[in-house]
C-alpha cells in the first residue's frame, strides 16, 4: 500500500518512526530500547490535576508482584470509575510509561482512576504470564475498591495493540471466572489473532508500516512458542479463538485503515455484534498502527479519542 494513502497529518512522523520489520531475538533489545526512547518523543507535561504514583500488586499463583502506575484525579468523585489499562508492544516490549499522556488525560478529563499494568514480557515469560498479571491487577482493583474509592460497577479494561488483545482476553477470563464484573472494554487496534502472519495472511495489503507481518509472526511465536497459529491456541491468549462471545461487556474497537490488524479487528467486532454485545467500531482512514500515540494532535487522532471517550461516558453514565 503506497504512502500516498497515508493521511497527510500522519506522514511527517512516519518518516521518523522505526519499522519493526525483521524483528527477532537478536534485535529485541534494540526494540525495547526504542520504546524507552519513544517515551521521550511523546511525553507531555504532567497535568496538575492528576496524581501519579507507582505501586506493586500481588501476582497470581505465587508469581512476582506486578508493578503498576496509578493515575488519580486530585479531586476524584466519591465513587470514581476505574480503568485497568494495558500497554502495547507486541507482547515482547513496552512498559506503562509509554501511555503516560493518555492515562493522565483519562484521569483528568473523564475522572477515571487508571491502573496501568507492567506485565511480564515474552519470550522470557511466555503465556499465560502476561494475562495472569493483568488479572491480578483486576483482582486487586476490585478487592480494594472501597479503600481506593472506586465504583465496582464502573470498572473497565482498556489497551492498545498487544494491550488491546490482552484486554479482550481479560474480558473473556473475567466473564468465565465470574469473580469480577467489567462494565466496558476499550480495544484500541487490538492484536487478537495469533494466526495472522504465522499460519495465515488474510491482510496482504495491510501492515506495511510500523508493525509488520514479520514482526507479528515473531511476537506470537515468542509468546506462544511453536504452538503459535496452531489449532489449540487458548482464547485467553488469542481472543478470536473464543467460540462463545456472549456476555461480554459493551465494546469499542478502533483501528486504522492501513493497520495489519484491520481484518481481525473487524471480524471480531462482527462476531461480538452477532453475540448480542453492544459494539461500536471506528476505522480511521489513512491511519497506520499506533498513529494516535505519535500524532495525538492530528484532527483524526482527536476525533478517535473523542469517539471512545464518548462511548465510555454513554455506557457508564458519566
Amino acid at each position: 500500500m503506497p504512502k500516498s494513502v497515508v493521511n497527510p497529518e500522519f506522514l511527517p512522523v512516519l518518516e521518523k518512526m522505526p519499522s519493526f520489520d525483521g524483528l527477532s531475538g537478536m534485535s529485541l533489545p534494540e526494540v525495547r530500547e526504542t520504546f524507552l526512547t519513544s517515551v521521550r518523543l511523546i511525553e507531555g507535561k504532567p497535568l496538575p490535576d492528576v496524581e501519579a504514583q507507582e505501586e506493586y500488586v500481588p501476582g497470581l499463583n505465587n508469581a512476582p508482584d506486578v508493578r503498576i502506575l496509578t493515575y488519580s484525579p486530585r479531586k476524584p468523585a466519591p465513587r470514581a470509575p476505574a480503568m485497568v489499562y494495558i500497554h502495547g508492544g507486541g507482547l515482547v516490549s513496552g512498559h506503562p510509561e509509554v501511555d503516560d499522556p493518555k492515562c493522565q488525560q483519562l484521569a483528568s478529563k473523564m475522572g477515571f482512576k487508571v491502573f496501568s499494568v507492567d506485565y511480564r514480557l515474552a519470550p522470557e515469560v511466555k503465556y499465560p504470564g502476561a494475562i495472569e498479571d493483568c488479572y491480578a491487577v483486576l483482582k486487586w482493583v476490585h478487592e480494594n475498591a472501597d479503600k481506593l474509592g472506586i465504583d465496582r460497577e464502573k470498572v473497565v479494561v482498556a489497551g492498545e495493540s498487544a494491550g488491546g488483545g490482552l484486554s479482550a482476553a481479560l474480558s473473556l477470563m473475567a466473564r468465565d471466572k465470574k469473580e469480577y464484573k467489567l462494565a466496558y472494554q476499550l480495544l484500541i487496534y487490538p492484536m487478537l489473532d495469533d494466526r495472522t502472519a504465522t499460519t495465515s495472511d488474510p491482510a496482504a495489503d495491510f501492515g506495511e508500516f510500523v508493525w509488520t507481518r514479520s514482526a507479528n509472526k515473531f511476537a506470537w511465536q515468542a509468546y506462544l512458542g511453536n504452538d503459535a497459529g496452531g489449532a489449540n491456541t487458548p482464547a485467553y491468549a488469542s481472543a478470536v479463538r473464543a467460540k462463545d462471545l456472549t456476555g461480554l461487556p459493551p465494546t469499542f474497537i478502533g483501528v486504522g485503515s492501513m493497520d495489519l490488524f484491520l481484518c481481525e479487528d473487524l471480524d471480531y467486532a462482527k462476531r461480538l455484534m452477532a453475540a448480542g454485545v453492544p459494539t461500536e467500531v471506528m476505522v480511521v482512514p489513512g491511519a497506520y498502527h499506533v498513529f494516535d500515540m505519535y500524532v495525538p494532535d492530528a484532527e483524526l487522532s482527536r476525533r478517535f479519542a473523542d469517539a471512545y471517550c464518548a462511548g465510555l461516558k454513554r455506557v457508564l453514565g458519566l
